[in-house]
């Protein structure tokens, strides 16, 4: 084992990155395989049904193997690309959309001192690749040639930017708690008795959070893909693994918007017991007891997989809103929640009141 540390050690720098970089996009790609088999069992029990339960791996647990069977269909599906389509960005579209969403995870903190980079504008490149996905959105629904997919096109770029309005002001105020646009002085801010952002700024804490269901086009924000209005939106002429693709896109950028929601309102990596007991408390001297009750890693993924139900449980809960509905929410009630709760937070930083009170 001393060998093997060693041996790791002496590679060069770019050797760890790259093998970091690896691990997190393998972690990213199961936990997507995953999460679409716990969507389809968490909405089957709240709606009184199995969901998935024949595919099995070896016999054991089954269902588990059905998001390993989708991914086989979806590559042995021929790829159809549309005669009057322009091929070139029909093609990329789909890479587009995906790449933003395992790209923004190089900021990500996801413990203390473990990112594949420590960027001091982290903030802004979140904000900037985020932004990006929704050009794929587009062009596909463009390329396509389809009046169905260049409506869900439409309606998603007027979407995003109701919401990612609504998203960076939300982001304001994380900014002026935190001092920095640095994602790990973020968390590393929370730290104390009600240190987390959302217990000061919750009204942008859900605005934020709803702009992240909103963007990543999900139930009841789907009017991209409305199936019961224009057939399924911008990725209509898609197929096999170009269609995969944009789902995989999907599910990454919702771990995604979770890990986010998790790091600038919820304190990230730390423990909800981060204030409430004393470093040196017997606890933390039991071996696994003390590695679970402290911060770390586990409490992040806890974070992200609560984020994810509630994603799962707006979708088995809220019918689609009218696009009608989408546009009003975004522009006359979230904008204008920002706007008044970045002034109240102002008010507080000048007051010194709340966690500015030191």
């Amino acid at each position: 084992m001393q060998q093997i540390s060693t041996l790791w050690n002496a590679l060069p720098d770019f050797v760890h990155s790259l093998a970091f970089i690896l691990a997190v996009t393998i972690v990213l790609l199961v936990s997507v395989a995953l999460l679409t088999l716990w969507e389809r069992k968490l909405i089957g029990w709240m709606q009184v049904r199995r969901g998935p339960n024949r595919v099995a791996i070896f016999g054991l647990l089954p269902g588990i193997g059905q998001p390993f069977a989708d991914v086989v269909k979806l590559l042995l599906k021929e790829v159809v690309i549309p005669a009057q389509s322009n091929k070139v960005l029909f093609r990329i579209a789909p890479a587009i959309a995906l790449i933003p969403a395992f790209a923004t995870w190089a900021v990500v903190p996801l413990a203390p001192n473990l990112s594949i980079a420590n960027v001091d504008a982290g903030l802004l490149y979140v904000l900037s690749l985020t932004s990006v996905g929704v050009y794929g959105v587009i062009i596909a629904g463009w390329a396509s040639n389809s009046k169905y997919a260049f409506l869900g096109a439409m309606r998603s770029a007027a979407q995003i930017v109701a919401y990612e309005i609504a998203m960076g002001f939300a982001l304001v105020g994380v900014l002026m708690a935190a001092g920095s646009l640095n994602l790990g002085k973020i968390v590393e801010a929370q730290q104390g008795l009600f240190g987390w952002n959302w217990t000061w700024l919750f009204p942008l804490f859900v605005v934020y959070f709803i702009s992240g269901v909103a963007e990543t086009n999900r139930a009841p924000f789907d009017v991209a893909e409305g199936e019961s209005e224009i057939v399924a939106g911008f990725h209509v002429e898609y197929s096999g693994i170009a269609f995969a693709l944009f789902f995989l896109a999907e599910y990454a950028n919702m771990i995604l918007v979770a890990a986010l929601t998790a790091v600038f309102f919820w304190g990230g990596w730390l423990s909800p017991l981060d204030g409430f007991l004393a470093p040196d408390n017997a606890l933390f001297q039991v071996p696994v007891l003390g590695l679970l009750l402290g911060n770390g890693l586990h409490w992040l993924a806890a974070k992200i997989f609560f984020f994810l139900c509630v994603f799962l449980w707006l979708r088995a809960t809220f019918p689609r809103y009218r696009y009608d509905q989408i546009m009003r929410l975004g522009w006359k009630v979230l904008i204008p929640v920002t706007i008044v709760w970045i002034a109240v937070e102002g008010l507080m930083v000048y007051f010194k009141i709340g966690p500015w009170s030191a």
